[in-house]
């Protein structure tokens, strides 16, 4: 039982822990009800923001902390905010105005709501800002756009699919999401498994204890996880904890 002495599983969600289709198959949900049987917490460190979560807590029942928008908001446990890091509004004016110039698919996280290409907001500044995304196909605009940001030296910059960026303010990931939960217990961070897909996952599976890459993640994450589990269209999450936990 419970090989690494492991309280804590951080679990990213798409690509991760959902189906393609965006669905809990049975046995990662089987799995994740035997761990908090066996008294390990089982919490979502995810780039999607709470209102594109909470149907997943709801139908799993778990109580534990949630990070959200890549550790931007950190919830101590469902409905109970822990804390927040915003990016200022004058940096979402910049960053749209990048979108526009690269003719982008953009999106961003505000308190309460999502903005996107389709449905932008006027009065940024009346905003409190979490995230800012982008998506093109073009792999050298994206690098561009990537490199123009990054020289700005005021973002954590990763992704959550090859073809996208994602901005959170700098030293805003899900690594300080889960420590700020571990610190709540007092856990080690060595005492927690990171399971991941994508570069927004990157941080959590070198800061903890496990760190785990999905068999359909990016070559880049596989290269920096401890260990390689099957795809999230073959429970790889099930097979890590009947693994690590339950075996």
């Amino acid at each position: 039982m419970n090989k690494g002495n492991y309280k804590l599983i951080a679990l990213d969600m798409d690509g991760t822990l959902l189906t393609e289709d965006k669905k809990v198959s049975e046995e990662n949900r089987a799995a994740i009800q035997a761990a908090e049987q066996a008294g390990i917490k089982v919490m979502f460190a995810t780039g999607r923001g709470i209102q594109n979560v909470e149907a997943y807590i709801e139908e799993l029942k778990l109580e534990a902390p949630i990070v959200t928008v890549n550790g931007g908001e950190v919830w101590s446990a469902p409905g109970k905010l822990h804390s927040r890091a915003l990016l200022e509004p004058a940096l979402i004016k910049e960053m749209h105005a990048l979108a526009i110039e690269y003719d982008t698919w953009y999106w961003a996280y505000a308190v309460g709501d999502i903005y996107n290409k389709e449905r932008w907001v006027e009065q940024v500044d009346a905003r409190q800002w979490l995230k800012f995304g982008y998506y093109y196909e073009d792999a050298a605009c994206l690098q561009a756009i990537r490199s123009k940001l990054d020289s700005w030296g005021v973002f954590e910059i990763t992704n959550s699919h090859p073809a996208n960026l994602e901005l959170n303010p700098k030293g805003i990931h899900k690594a300080s999401g889960v420590r700020q939960v571990c610190e709540m217990f007092g856990y080690d961070m060595s005492q927690v498994i990171a399971m991941g897909d994508s570069q927004n996952d990157i941080s959590m599976i070198r800061e903890c204890g496990l760190g785990v890459a999905m068999g359909n993640a990016q070559e880049e994450v596989k290269a920096l996880a401890d260990v390689i589990t099957t795809s999230n269209e073959e429970h790889g999450v099930a097979r890590i904890i009947e693994q690590y936990i339950l075996s």
